[in-house]
């Protein structure tokens, strides 16, 4: 695993960003073996697989063109990305996720328009080839805009895009919109922000080009908190009429008004959970699976006792259900030079994999369920290295694991792969090798269950 630090060179007025590459070596980094790049960006860069190669590229705007350029992985050359003559908007919140349910990463850009109007692009993966194929404006009424988010918001097997933001430019009116998969109609999942009387709302993003705090915007952070198939989310909320800010746990829950019904499902603000209630001062909070047993507990940043001092917190999650999940990550199935002979390679995880499942709920109707494996990277984006999804009460096999990943430039072919039978409360790791045969036995399926490892190849379970 390699690692990019991007940072703010000294005496820089432009304030765009440089970029180091620290490369990986076996279990450590070394500080000497680097490569700074030659070219700055003007935001923080997206990590992706532009040309399915299964090696992470680097996506962005530098300081030599005004349009996207890429830094493939695998010689470090730089190449025009896109064809768009719209400028990026700043901070970004570009991603790479299939959002034409195809199972092949798309990408995603955060754009203004020839009028300054924030937008959204999407750039359909045709044949490994990106085209742009959607342009969604931003809600009418929001002044404020925020990063947006993708999640299976509905349980149908589809990424939807949620979007965060305020209708004035002080946030003392928070709303977050979604948008279902393939349209366009702007949805309010959450509008009520006040509690016992107090008003809360989303922290506006300050854009200096020298900052003296970390500019942090809009954010959600995504995770299935109480593993019933619907994803949650955190956020950071200020209370309009002080000056304290804390994170809140943001439930899932079917719509109760008539404004969300086209969504099916809304956000409910948990006001009182206690443990999250004590931290002041919150400035990040992201969900992290830290006991390793598929169940996502909370990761808060917080300001210290000086504006440059930062303090983490952990929070255990305590959520007691009789819900059941599968945690999955998607390797890339290669390795350096120095792999061992006659030993199938691992690779690490990678941006652009997409993955969902079918099963049968308790009730007995079909429920499907999806997610992204690192589709953004950028602006404290923080995601998980992998995938935990809910299955609600559920103990039966999923009927169905699928598992997409990107393809290189003219392979008109989906690289999908498909398991059948998949055990709840498995953890799975997915090696897509070769990446070029999905359909071959070689594909492998790895579940942890209790003590043992079991592999799966094309239908066979070995131990």
């Amino acid at each position: 695993m390699d690692v990019l630090l991007t940072y703010l060179p000294k005496n820089h007025a432009s304030g765009e960003l440089g970029a180091v590459i620290f490369w990986g070596q076996n279990q450590t980094l070394d500080p000497s073996n680097m490569t700074i790049l030659n070219r700055t960006f003007q935001d923080e860069p997206l990590i992706m697989d532009f040309n399915g190669d299964l090696i992470p590229d680097i996506f962005g705007i530098t300081n030599e063109s005004s349009q996207p350029q890429i830094l493939l992985g695998k010689n470090l050359s730089w190449h025009p990305a896109l064809t768009t003559r719209n400028k990026m908007r700043i901070p970004h919140s570009h991603a790479f996720i299939d959002l034409t349910e195809d199972f092949t990463a798309d990408l995603f850009l955060t754009t203004l328009s020839a009028s300054s109007t924030f937008q959204f692009e999407i750039w359909e993966n045709l044949d490994g080839n990106f085209s742009l194929s959607t342009v969604l404006e931003k809600p009418q009424n929001m002044m404020v805009v925020g990063q947006s988010a993708f999640a299976d918001f509905d349980g149908d097997g589809n990424m939807d895009h949620l979007l965060p933001g305020c209708e004035d430019k002080n946030c003392q009116k928070s709303i977050i919109y979604l948008a279902r998969s393939g349209a366009k109609q702007w949805i309010p999942v959450l509008q009520d922000f006040s509690s016992k009387g107090t008003l809360w709302g989303f922290v506006p993003f300050v854009h200096e080009q020298q900052p003296t705090e970390i500019p942090i915007p809009i954010t959600l952070h995504i995770g299935d908190y109480n593993m019933d198939g619907y994803p949650d989310a955190l956020a950071i909320l200020k209370n309009i009429s002080g000056s304290n800010q804390q994170a809140f746990l943001l439930e899932n829950v079917p719509c109760t008004n008539a404004s969300c019904e086209g969504a099916h499902r809304m956000f409910k603000v948990y006001w009182e959970l206690m443990d999250l209630n004590q931290i002041r001062d919150a400035v990040v909070a992201t969900f992290f699976d830290i006991y390793e047993d598929g169940i996502l507990d909370i990761v808060v940043l917080s300001k210290g006792y000086t504006k440059s001092d930062f303090a983490i917190h952990t929070l255990k999650n305590n959520f007691e259900a009789d819900a059941y999940f599968v945690k999955v990550i998607v390797l890339s199935g290669l390795c350096s030079n120095d792999c061992p002979r006659k030993i199938t390679p691992f690779g690490v995880n990678q941006p652009g994999p997409y993955i969902m499942y079918t099963t049968v709920d308790a009730n007995g109707y079909l429920k499907n369920g999806s997610a992204g494996q690192l589709s953004q990277s950028a602006h404290l984006a923080l995601q998980l290295p992998y995938n935990v999804l809910g299955l609600g009460r559920s103990a039966n096999f999923l009927d169905h694991l699928y598992v997409g990943i990107p393809r290189p430039s003219g392979e008109k072919s989906v690289r999908k792969q498909e398991w059948t039978a998949i055990i709840p409360n498995s953890q799975l790791i997915v090696i897509p090798y070769p990446p070029n045969v999905p359909r071959s036995s070689h594909w492998c399926l790895c579940f942890h269950l209790g003590n043992n490892w079991h592999f799966a190849l094309a239908g066979k379970e070995s131990r």
